[in-house]
């Protein structure tokens, strides 16, 4: 305690007054090399001498008296856990300045700041200001269809496993990609400085990205078309399914969302009857997600779009491209690691809360 690099100043003093003790050090030899008074000197060797070690602590101090109750502290986060419409403020959702004024109006609390608000919610991790949204599964076929896009990630059909000439394709549109540009040179960023772009812009067009990407080479295949529709999403699948070596390979499955572009079986047909080696995959309703392609869109998002300063759209198009073979010469397959034991989990854990709430409902209903 005495030489501790990470030992607490005044606990050092402590115990280096109970080490010069043991030394066999008077009182006022000691008080003189630590600097401090004799009476002081004398207090701690006479708490070590009762206590040991745990004595060189601070005893409970008793403080000021709490100017708030703990009801009082309770009423508030009750306050903060309600939504401000079952309250009747006008408010989407609380923030500390607004709960204090809430608590004036009720009378719940004397003055008080908005900080020791936020330090009595911080105790209980209560963030009323944030919000997450979400959404339950309406589509009633959705662990089957989500099995068997997770089974293709793991290269397996219907228990078995995937040959060697079988492909896994990843495809979706990335929409209204527009063509912004600044009223001001773009400035590169500096020695303390970000890279700085100018708010203003004029419109150049927007166009739509399609992509389809290789779930197991991490091999992309991407083209731009004015719009999306059945037309565009047909010409990306010819573009893929005309090159090697998907073009002989023995089956190609295309995984999509339900995006009007290739919803329902009609465009699983359309797609057979063109190409009768391909066999589209829906992923379930309101689940893009277990779609990999949205990640490079995420990727593309983040490397090429955004902050985006192209003067028409023909910059756009190239930039596209470019990057497509610059992701195709560096890219390894995305680690894919949701599997079908934690779509259970997921699933498990909905039908929990869905019971509890309807549990809750009714208890409602019966009050």
């Amino acid at each position: 305690m005495a030489y501790g690099h990470k030992t607490p100043y005044q606990t050092r003093q402590r115990a280096t007054i109970v080490l010069l003790a043991a030394r066999r050090y008077s009182n006022g030899q000691i008080a003189t090399q630590v600097r401090m008074h004799v009476d002081t000197v004398r207090r701690w060797r006479g708490r070590f001498a009762a206590g040991g070690l745990p004595a060189l602590a601070d005893r409970k101090r008793s403080g000021r008296p709490a100017s708030f109750t703990p009801l009082q502290v309770a009423e508030v986060k009750a306050l903060a856990c309600q939504l401000p419409s079952e309250t009747g403020a006008p408010l989407s959702r609380w923030s500390c300045p607004e709960l204090v004024r809430e608590l004036a109006a009720r009378g719940i609390t004397g003055p008080v700041s908005a900080s020791t608000v936020r330090r009595w919610l911080a105790e209980d991790a209560l963030k009323p200001w944030q919000h997450r949204s979400w959404i339950f599964i309406t589509d009633p076929g959705f662990r089957p269809r989500a099995q068997r896009v997770l089974d293709l990630y793991a290269r397996t059909w219907q228990g078995t496993p995937l040959g060697e000439d079988e492909y896994v394709i990843s495809a979706d549109e990335k929409t209204s990609i527009q063509a912004r540009c600044r009223c001001h040179p773009t400035l590169a960023p500096g020695q303390a400085r970000a890279m700085r772009v100018n708010h203003a812009y004029g419109r150049g067009g927007a166009l739509a990205y399609l992509a389809a990407y290789d779930v197991h080479q991490a091999r992309v295949s991407g083209r731009t078309e004015p719009r999306t529709g059945i037309d565009p999403f047909m010409n990306l699948v010819t573009q893929v399914m005309s090159q090697e070596p998907y073009k002989g390979a023995k089956r190609v499955f295309w995984i999509v969302d339900n995006g009007s572009s290739h919803r329902g079986h009609k465009a699983a047909d359309r797609l057979t009857t063109a190409f009768p080696n391909a066999m589209m995959v829906h992923t379930p309703v309101h689940a893009s997600w277990l779609n990999q392609v949205e990640i490079y869109f995420s990727v593309v998002q983040r490397k090429v779009v955004a902050p985006n300063d192209f003067t028409e759209l023909a910059q756009v198009e190239d930039r596209l491209r470019a990057f497509e073979d610059r992701y195709n010469a560096t890219a390894q397959p995305f680690q894919w690691k949701f599997t079908t034991s934690d779509l259970d989990d997921l699933l498990a854990r909905l039908d929990r809360h869905t019971t509890d709430h309807q549990e809750e409902s009714s208890v409602a209903l019966a009050a």
